[in-house]
């Protein structure tokens, strides 16, 4: 069979053959990608443990990365919510 038979033994057209390659490539592109972002997962996990190892709260760190990626006006907001509800509650 040649590279350019289809699964049928029928010749593919060439539009039919692109299509093949580029839907392959993507499939091969995201599956290197989703590999990267297991390695940067375990990476991240590895940073937190060596920060509880060294005596961080790591639930805490997450909030403040959390915090971080906020609108400074959003974080705000929520904190002044949070401040209110804690309040009624008698908490602070």
């Amino acid at each position: 069979m040649s590279s350019n038979t289809g699964v049928d033994g029928r010749a593919e057209q060439p539009a039919t053959r692109f299509a093949a390659d580029q839907l392959k490539s993507i499939i091969e592109r995201i599956e290197r990608l989703e590999e990267e972002k297991k390695a940067i997962s375990e990476d991240i996990k590895d940073v937190y443990a060596e920060s509880k190892g060294n005596g961080f709260d790591v639930k805490a760190l997450r909030t403040i990365i959390r915090m971080r990626k906020q609108d400074p006006s959003e974080r705000q907001e929520e904190e002044s919510i949070l401040e209110t509800y804690m309040q009624a509650l008698g908490m602070i």
